[in-house]
């Protein structure tokens, strides 16, 4: 259970009388992480600073191929420990100065460091100590490599989802890398281009560039909860609804970031898609997806208040949620999108999109 790391990082730490304990997940250029609560704030400084690729620390550890775990005094001398910018710096000005650490290359690519840190104060971590944390490291590694794993059949499991509700889709990292794709992303295959490393690419460059922008604005608060946009094709014969839709983190995301689900709809002919897919794509509410299905049948306000039973106040409010969840402005901005919205029903059956 990922989840759980911080409270397993806690009992790391006393096992070796350490304040705490932080775990570090390097994959690509981008780090992700996991402390104890009282090395929250200390951790996210160190990832956000970028501390271990300050100085020789990272480097050490990997380069020690050691199946166990690491103090300073295996991995420096005196002089060497007393000049390390992540000690000199960072650590011990806030003090913190002893621990030991481990490394763990990953099967699935990430490069993982976990580390429980003392006080200044306690001094080094003796050997008989490190012993204790030894005995502990291959079930540590086990625990770690199957969150990789789950995180990848969770990306799977999105993207197969989709597939039943016939729906192209491919689950996406923060940094556009392809996690996952379905077998339905066949049938768009003129509208993306697959590049190196399991990288994408839409055909239509300026629907790239809004690709682009979503995925750099995906964990941003005040962002937009679900970037929707137009998708052509070169030749002009056809075109999509693109949905980059949020898969919002927690915890157990470390391992593999499954950032967001994109999501190409085909344009048909134009009619009010179910409210069970107008729901599942923007995240609203049965009553926001009501309304908004509504508005694309054609009903003012004034209609579907009347009709529900409810205020022309309470109707406005689900239109202002449902135009701040598609990242629309405007009423005619929605219905033009959602008249585009077609449910798929069978893996075979995208429709001629000239």
């Amino acid at each position: 259970m990922p989840e759980l790391w911080p409270s397993i990082l806690d009992t790391l730490a006393e096992l070796i009388e350490a304040r705490g304990g932080s775990l570090f997940v390097g994959k690509d250029a981008s780090t992700f992480w996991a402390a104890s609560e009282i090395n929250r704030d200390r951790t996210e400084r160190c990832v956000r600073e970028n501390w271990l690729a300050r100085g020789t620390f990272a480097a050490r550890l990997f380069g020690a191929r050691h199946p166990g775990f690491i103090t300073e005094d295996d991995a420096f001398t005196p002089e060497e420990l007393e000049a390390e910018p992540l000690y000199r710096d960072f650590l011990r000005p806030g003090g913190i100065g002893w621990g030991a650490a481990t490394v763990l290359p990953m099967a699935t690519g990430e490069k993982v460091i976990l580390a429980v840190n003392r006080l200044y104060e306690r001094g080094p971590v003796e050997r008989h100590f490190v012993d204790r944390l030894d005995a502990l490291r291959p079930h540590l590694a086990r625990a770690i490599l199957m969150s990789a794993r789950l995180q990848l059949e969770r990306a799977r499991a999105a993207s197969e989802t989709l597939e039943m509700l016939g729906l192209p889709a491919v689950v996406l990292n923060e940094r556009g890398k392809a996690l996952a794709a379905n077998d339905l992303m066949k049938n768009v295959a003129r509208f993306v281009n697959w590049l190196a490393r399991d990288q994408i690419a839409l055909t239509d460059k300026a629907a790239d560039q809004m690709l682009r922008s979503a995925l750099d604005a995906i964990d941003v608060a005040t962002a937009a909860g679900v970037r929707s946009f137009p998708v052509r094709d070169p030749g002009g014969e056809g075109a999509l609804v693109a949905h980059l839709v949020p898969i919002r983190l927690t915890a157990r995301d470390i391992f593999v970031r499954c950032a967001a689900a994109l999501v190409l709809t085909p344009l048909a002919a134009p009619s009010a898609p179910p409210v069970e897919l107008i729901q599942s794509l923007f995240d609203l509410t049965p009553a926001e997806a009501r309304v908004a299905r509504n508005l694309v049948s054609g009903q003012s306000v004034d209609h579907i208040a009347e009709a529900s039973g409810v205020s022309q106040n309470t109707i406005r409010t689900h239109v202002r949620c449902v135009l701040q969840k598609t990242g629309c402005n405007r009423q005619s901005e929605v219905v033009a999108l959602l008249s585009g919205v077609s449910l798929v029903r069978s893996p075979g059956a995208i429709p001629d999109m000239s």
